[in-house]
């Protein structure tokens, strides 16, 4: 199956060792994703859609999912074509 990029709006905070931490996807339709725990993060590309950045593994109601931070400050996942 095809991917691409699907940008998207994402709610973070900073905590006070100053780490990034997305908290939230907002998708396009203006639904609201809550992130349960993030298990990792590193720096990866993604294979799928497409460009690289700071790759942060997810679970979102209970699924695995990658959310990427490109170095141009904007968030995407991968999507279905």
């Amino acid at each position: 199956m095809d991917s691409r990029k699907a940008y998207v709006e994402v709610k973070a905070l900073f905590t006070k060792d100053g780490e990034l931490k997305p908290t939230a996807i907002i998708w396009g339709d203006g639904h609201e994703y809550e992130i349960q725990r993030i298990t990792d993060k590193r720096r990866a590309a993604s294979l799928k859609a497409g460009g690289a950045g700071m790759r942060y593994t997810c679970v979102i109601d209970g699924r695995e999912s990658h959310l990427y931070y490109e170095d141009n400050n904007q968030w995407f996942v991968e999507a279905n074509v």
